[in-house]
């Protein structure tokens, strides 16, 4: 019973955190607008998700693994549209 209430718990968890990300990632797309956004911020998180993709792996859980290397995706895409968005748009003062 309580490893199943914790795989519901790690389930819901998983599906929250992938989720959090969605609604930045989408608003930078539709808006082509990244300016509010921290690259060191998101360089941390890209480190961290990568670290524990990597730390999945090493313990063999594939919830850790998958929920990791989602988040490992759309945080990459978050920081590359940031990038891309600065290098094509002049800095205003």
């Amino acid at each position: 019973m309580a490893a199943l209430l914790a795989d519901r718990i790690g389930s819901v968890a998983s599906v929250l955190t992938v989720m959090a990300f969605l609604p930045q990632a989408y608003k930078i797309w539709s808006h082509r607008d990244a300016a509010a956004i921290s690259v060191r911020t998101y360089l941390l998180l890209v480190s961290a998700s990568a670290l524990w993709t990597w730390f999945g792996c090493v313990i063999a859980s594939v919830p850790v693994i998958v929920t990791n290397s989602i988040c490992l995706v759309v945080q990459l895409a978050i920081l590359l549209l940031k990038l891309n968005l600065q290098r094509t748009r002049p800095i205003v003062p």
